[in-house]
């Protein structure tokens, strides 16, 4: 039940018995989207996620000159088009637009201003930004390294060599791999310091590759020759890291929940749900046309490295309240500069309902708690609206706030939840 401003995560009462099927990816879907509007013809983008972030993207593109169209099958992308003058770019709180537009802009000759909502002027762009002017970009960010910024288009990007520090964002190699087949010289990115979340690097160079690109990497030194984009259809999958506390409720609830569509092969950071479900005593069964998973008789307390699948953090964190024994997540200090600072709002809100969570220079530290009812604040982040539902599949009385949060990545995710508990089969 939701009145507006919060939502009762329902309880559990017995063992779940449900199917469910989540929306397209969202990195996938606005990587996709990006690629498209570099290719020579149209892209027809099948099951591309539809929510604010998507969305977001695809205004986007369409201001720098690639317009899109819906249709039965999906979101067809035209190819960027020049053009003069002066348009705006809204960014929302969307990471991937804030990162992944600016090298695009670079492409035409329009003058193109960037700003989203006070939480992206938060988040880290700095290092691309940088990057960008080395390689003979022309941004006016007023020395604030973070959005509002101008990106003045001077009909292309010459390209070349490039060192980047992409340690608090993967986006900001990704953003600079998609867009370098478009650059006269193409691209060669040194990394200094470690990016989080290679998933994400393997799923751009893995698209890259099949819109027509051959990206090259040598350890840390990543090469992307110019090239001529081109592919008419594109098929996205569903998002692995919104499935999380689908996957996870079974073992909290017991029971068994299938998730529809879960590739057999993918490169989506999502995936290693599989190995935690196993790690923490619960079965995970993969086939041709789902993941089956099913719940253990408790939940083993662990310690846990989430430096390559960060944002399953929150979800992890409700997850291990509920271990038989302490728990520890390390490796995610870049979450302190996602939607808000993950670590601490996690920390705040679970020690609010009872929990013994405290933060570490890279994580968390979860002791076993009796947890109670009460708000659970979301700082208008998404996965902070999913954890709060995990945490009421056991905890009654848990208020999740601003729910409409999470349709950044899953508008239905509110309906579709309320079904699994009542043990609907929707797949």
């Amino acid at each position: 039940m939701t009145d507006g401003n919060s939502w009762q995560a329902p309880v559990a009462e017995g063992a779940l018995d449900a199917s469910v099927r989540v929306p397209g990816s969202k990195s996938i879907t606005n990587r996709a989207f990006v690629l498209a509007a570099l290719s020579a013809g149209p892209t027809l983008v099948r099951e591309p996620l539809d929510s604010r972030d998507a969305r977001l993207m695809l205004a986007a593109l369409a201001e720098l000159g690639a317009p899109a169209e819906h249709t039965a099958d999906g979101v067809r992308v035209q190819p960027l088009t020049d053009g003069a003058g002066s348009v705006s770019v809204a960014l929302g709180n969307a990471g991937t637009v804030a990162r992944f537009t600016p090298p695009l802009a670079t492409l035409g000759s329009r003058t193109v201003h960037f700003d989203g909502d006070p939480a992206i002027r938060r988040r880290p762009v700095a290092p691309l930004l940088t990057a960008l002017a080395a390689l003979g970009a022309d941004i006016d960010d007023g020395d604030r390294g973070a959005p509002p910024f101008t990106v003045r288009g001077h009909g292309g990007l010459r390209g070349g060599a490039v060192e980047l520090d992409s340690s608090a964002s993967s986006q900001f190699l990704s953003a600079l791999l998609l867009a370098a087949p478009a650059f006269t010289e193409g691209v060669t990115v040194r990394l200094v310091g470690r990016p989080p979340s290679e998933p994400h690097i393997a799923m751009t160079l893995d698209m890259l590759r099949r819109f027509g690109a051959s990206p090259e990497r040598h350890a840390d030194e990543f090469h992307v020759p110019p090239a001529t984009l081109a592919l008419a259809d594109y098929r996205v999958e569903p998002d692995l890291s919104t499935a999380a506390p689908f996957v996870v409720a079974p073992l909290l609830a017991g029971g068994t929940v299938r998730i529809e569509g879960w590739p057999v092969e993918t490169t989506q950071p999502g995936d290693w749900l599989r190995s935690l479900v196993r790690e923490l005593g619960g079965k995970a069964v993969l086939d041709g046309t789902g993941l089956t998973v099913t719940g253990g008789e408790a939940v083993r307390g662990a310690e846990l490295n989430l430096h390559e699948v960060g944002e399953l953090t929150p979800v992890v964190a409700a997850l291990l309240c509920f271990a038989d024994g302490p728990s520890r997540i390390s490796g995610v200090a870049h979450l302190r500069g996602h939607e808000t600072d993950r670590l601490a709002a996690l920390a705040t809100e679970l020690t609010a309902l009872g929990g013994d969570v405290t933060e570490t220079e890279d994580g968390l530290r979860i002791r076993p708690a009796p947890l109670h009812g009460g708000t659970f604040h979301t700082y208008d982040d998404h996965r902070l609206v999913m954890a709060g539902a995990v945490l009421g599949l056991r905890v009654p009385g848990i208020a999740v706030a601003d729910p409409a949060t999470v349709g950044k990545t899953f508008p239905g995710f509110v309906e579709a939840w309320d079904r699994l508990v009542r043990g609907d089969r929707d797949g």
